[in-house]
């Protein structure tokens, strides 16, 4: 037994790369029994996250699916639509990031499987809201991130479009269709029913920009620009210092006097621009100018010392290197160093999140594609003739290929 605060419940993953695998992550960590669903050539984060001790088991495929299950099914071959039917009668979440014209051709949309079973909640991750002119069109990471405005996040603040150097959305909406899912499961205990969500990247992403940089035009008639120019001011970034970089924030004026103190700038305290909560944000580029010019003259831990002395948020600037060796993480065991059966010695991320008696009492590696196929089918019901016969009509590894959402 898994143990763990969802234990019993059973999740179908069919889906691949990013969003969906931090999603169906999220369950497995806590308990779930999760069964990856990947085609004969395997999710492409397989290979798409780089090199791998052995094939088709890349990093970021080890990091997005540990304590999971993977069984290989064909769906394009009939037998198999009807062995997936099946898992799905005895499951209670299905998770898929496939387009919805690519489920309806397989016969594999939200009403085919509530009639098999009627408490499956079924939550199909989509690119664009299904409702809209854009519903068919294929999404990536990137493509959201370009039409929702995070791109032009960075436009504003440094004059060219970027998009952010991680997969972003596709983690943000992952995290958010968790929320989803866990809603739909405790209203089932009420209303015994499944149902079907669906968690749009374009809808999310516009709103997780919108509501910060909507701004002056909440109001009608608008009372200004869009954008919040505290947020969006260029000095708003790790300032410099004598031997490398510093992360501060100093927003009430207690924290903003004593860094002006702190920097041997007392007299600011007095200064109109800089006096009071308002005043600072209505005068941010000078103030931000303030602090960046300060703090050049001392080391990086000479002002750690000096500030954390004077109550002033901060932070030493990490690279993705020193984040590895950084103290604090070690003493709460942020990265754990377990052996995987085939990638041997490998870093494992652990659960940043402590539930006194909610994560998993084991540990399940990422799994090799289709290792744990005849184990699942048989749980289902399937004879071995069946699971043999559904081996024998999948082709090989490259042969086919999962529409993208």
């Amino acid at each position: 037994m898994s143990g763990g605060a969802l234990q019993g419940i059973r999740v179908l993953d069919l889906t691949s790369v990013v969003m969906g695998p931090v999603a169906t992550q999220f369950f497995a960590d806590y308990g779930a029994d999760v069964v990856k669903i990947e085609p004969p050539e395997g999710d492409l984060l397989r290979t798409l996250g780089g090199k791998s001790v052995t094939p088709k088991m890349a990093s970021k495929f080890l990091h997005m699916n540990r304590n999971k299950r993977s069984v290989v099914l064909d769906l394009k071959q009939p037998a198999a639509r009807g062995a997936l039917k099946r898992l799905c009668a005895g499951a209670d979440v299905l998770v898929v990031n496939m387009r919805a014209a690519a489920l309806k051709r397989l016969g594999l949309g939200y009403d085919e499987l509530r009639a098999a079973n009627g408490k499956l909640v079924y939550c199909s991750l989509v690119g664009f809201g299904q409702s809209g002119r854009y519903a068919a069109k294929p999404a990536y990471d990137t493509i959201i991130q370009g039409s929702a405005g995070v791109a032009a996040c960075h436009a504003r603040s440094t004059g060219t479009p970027r998009y952010t150097p991680m997969v972003m959305a596709d983690h943000i909406v992952g995290l958010i269709a968790v929320q989803m899912v866990l809603l739909a499961l405790y209203q089932r205990k009420s209303s015994g029913a499944g149902q079907h969500i669906e968690v749009p990247m374009f809808e999310n992403m516009a709103a997780f920009v919108m509501c910060e940089h909507m701004y002056l035009r909440t109001f009608d008639p608008p009372l200004g620009a869009t954008g919040d120019p505290r947020v969006l001011e260029p000095e708003a970034r790790p300032l410099p210092t004598a031997d490398g970089f510093i992360c501060v924030s100093a927003n009430t004026d207690k924290q903003a006097f004593a860094f002006f103190d702190a920097v041997g700038r007392p007299e600011l305290k007095a200064d109109r621009r800089f006096e009071s909560v308002a005043a600072r944000f209505e005068n941010v580029r000078d103030y931000f100018e303030v602090r960046a010019q300060s703090l050049r003259s001392k080391t990086t831990g000479e002002w750690l010392e000096l500030l954390e002395r004077a109550d002033v948020p901060c932070m030493p600037y990490h690279t993705f290197e020193s984040l590895l060796d950084d103290p604090h993480l070690r003493e709460v065991g942020m990265f754990e160093r377990v052996a995987h059966p085939t990638e041997g010695a490998i870093w494992n991320i652990a659960l940043p999140n402590r539930l006194a008696s909610g994560a998993r009492s084991d540990y399940r590696p990422a799994p090799k594609l289709g290792q744990h196929t005849r184990e699942v089918l048989g749980e289902a019901g399937l004879s071995e003739k069946e699971i043999e016969d559904l081996e024998a009509g999948s082709p090989p590894a490259g042969k086919t290929s999962r529409e993208a959402r």
